[in-house]
């Protein structure tokens, strides 16, 4: 099936000049923004919101995508029928099957024809099942979609590339189920890596990273697909990329943090305010390129910070933050910076109580480094 359907699109899509790809550049967002389709470039509020569930809002961004963009397609193992967490349930049934599609399960061969779908002017939406599963895709991802624009002078490129993936603890998943591997993806230039931490979010970033010209990882929270509820506008609408959003303001210490976590993190910004302690919380949301300005005025302000992630602490994103900030911040910083994360072992299935970065870990760590 996915042959049949890449060879139907390069049957109707050529190459054409340096620079162009199928009569359309994608070479920065302000040529991709003049090229786009009517009301692609900038979108509204999404209108009238209603109460739905992580899973749900991504669906309905994936239907979006393909309803106002004909050149989108879905594909991956299993999203035909919906998936194994159903983001993709009812799209084969209304945008057919030779838009939505389920893949053999070779995740090399789902980003390597991604990656050729792309390049041919399409919107390629790519599911890898799990974020375990995305290392034999790896060598594709890193060594081709990563350098695909910057290898050809910016005579081709893949910017059409979304690679959708639940990341992240699930309560029961194991060492095979659970990972989070951003911090592998924040290492290659040319990618951009996206984390949601609720349902509105999940959808106008997914929209958001769809629709940008270039290549992105998009990491979902399986731990929030069903447990996290809030009101989302049911029409279109996106969510800037790179910018990171301060969702509690606050004095003594900043947290910063996304997605699943977050909630840990606000968990623990409650339990320290009832010692008189004041904690301004970050969702960055977007990785790389992450907002470091929002990040620094923050630490500016309270000399203070604290990164909390799933992933292992050794060599996470965590480190990364930790070492611009105090680059940017060493003067004003009055502790070292804290990081509360995964430990340095495979994720454990009946210890995984023990592995999390807890709220009471946090809460721990924001009274060690405020009383520093």
């Amino acid at each position: 099936m996915a042959t049949r359907a890449l060879r139907e699109v390069v049957g109707r899509r050529r190459v054409g000049a340096a620079g162009i790809v199928g009569g359309r550049r994608f070479s920065d967002t302000a040529a991709a923004a003049a090229a786009a389709p009517a009301g692609e470039a900038e979108r509204g509020d999404g209108g009238a919101g209603k109460a739905v569930n992580l899973f749900t809002a991504v669906n309905q961004a994936l239907h979006i995508a393909l309803d106002t963009d004909p050149r989108s397609y879905v594909f991956g193992e299993d999203v035909g029928f919906g998936g194994v967490f159903r983001c993709t349930t009812g799209l084969a049934e209304r945008f057919g099957k030779q838009r939505v599609f389920n893949t053999p399960l070779c995740e090399q061969g789902i980003a390597g024809f991604a990656i050729g779908l792309a390049a041919m002017d399409n919107r390629a939406i790519a599911e890898i099942q799990f974020a375990d599963y995305i290392f034999p895709a790896f060598d594709q991802i890193v060594n081709e979609a990563a350098k695909f624009r910057y290898r050809s002078g910016n005579e081709f490129n893949c910017g059409g590339l979304t690679i959708r993936s639940p990341y992240g603890a699930v309560g029961h998943g194991g060492h095979y189920h659970s990972q989070s591997p951003e911090a592998f993806f924040c290492h290659v230039p040319g990618l951009k890596v996206v984390i949601p931490r609720s349902p509105r979010e999940a959808k106008g970033l997914l929209l958001a990273s769809i629709r940008d010209p270039n290549p992105v990882i998009f990491f979902e929270p399986k731990w929030l697909y069903r447990l996290a509820v809030e009101e989302v506008p049911e029409g279109d609408y996106m969510l800037p990329l790179s910018q990171a959003e301060v969702i509690r303001k606050g004095s003594d210490i900043t947290l910063v943090g996304w997605g699943a976590q977050l909630a840990v993190l606000a968990q623990a910004c409650e339990d320290a305010s009832k010692d008189g302690i004041s904690c301004e919380l970050i969702d960055l949301r977007t990785l790389i390129p992450w907002d470091k300005e929002t990040v620094e005025a923050s630490v500016s302000k309270t000399g203070k910070l604290l990164v909390s992630h799933e992933a292992p602490v050794t060599g996470g994103f965590g480190a990364e933050i930790a070492a611009s900030i105090a680059e940017r911040c060493f003067q004003r910083l009055e502790a070292p910076v804290a990081r509360v994360c995964g430990l340095d072992t495979p994720f454990p299935l009946v210890y995984e109580q023990f592995y999390m970065p807890t709220k009471n870990k946090i809460v721990d760590a924001i009274k060690a480094t405020v009383n520093y």
